[in-house]
């Protein structure tokens, strides 16, 4: 049995979303919970890959979906591209999550004469660490620093976006900014006691632009 990669991984979840596309799925009808939704298809994807793959399991002590890849997987509804993530520190709006993000985007759609339903995935994203910063955060303090902005300037813009941090640690925060820029993200981040992570401008990226870390499985 093969040993799971990155490139092993990205193939495997094009070809089982496109597959899972096609299948009715009686256990999910009338089921409007998002949650129960991701759950059924991570478990599902999970099966797809054991049969071919050696690879680690995610665990809720690990916090990630796939640890030895450094993967998280999210699977979402279109309507509302969205989900919550693990808050470590302040800094992962600025500097990226920690990991990659495998983004699976479904449509569900119920048939009520067979009692099915059908998850139509109509985006399979994989989204690379370096890019899992908040865009508007990121693009803001680039900003700053390309018209020359100080620390303090930092420190305010750090304010006014009210991130979860001291006084202390917004400076210190800043001087880590003025050291070392960071890239631009391409997520939303919402301030919460978890992460929300929206991926609305990540799926556009992804079908309509070049992005290195932003790539569209689904081509």
């Amino acid at each position: 049995m093969e040993l799971l990669n990155l490139i092993s991984l990205k193939t495997a979840a094009r070809d089982f979303c496109a597959s899972l596309s096609t299948i009715p799925i009686p256990d999910l009808y009338g089921i409007t919970d998002g949650k129960a939704v991701g759950t059924y298809v991570e478990l599902a994807f999970n099966k797809y890959l054991s049969a071919k793959y050696e690879y680690t399991l995610g665990s809720a002590a690990l916090g990630i979906d796939f640890p030895g890849l450094e993967v998280d997987l999210k699977v979402t509804s279109i309507r509302q591209p969205q989900s919550s993530c693990p808050f470590r520190n302040a800094s992962q709006k600025i500097y990226g999550l920690g990991y990659n993000l495998l983004i699976f985007a479904y449509e569900k759609t119920d048939q009520h004469n067979s009692r099915t339903t059908n998850l139509n995935f109509q985006h399979v994203v994989f989204v690379a660490r370096e890019q899992t910063a908040d865009y508007q955060t990121t693009y803001g303090l680039r900003e700053i620093l390309r018209r020359n902005g100080n620390k303090d300037d930092v420190v305010a813009f750090l304010e006014e976006r009210n991130f979860p941090l001291d006084e202390i640690g917004r400076e210190t925060l800043a001087e880590r900014i003025l050291q070392q820029p960071p890239d631009i993200g391409y997520l939303t981040i919402s301030n919460a006691l978890q992460w929300r992570l929206q991926y609305g401008r990540i799926i556009q990226v992804a079908t309509t632009s070049t992005i290195v870390g932003v790539e569209n499985l689904f081509l």
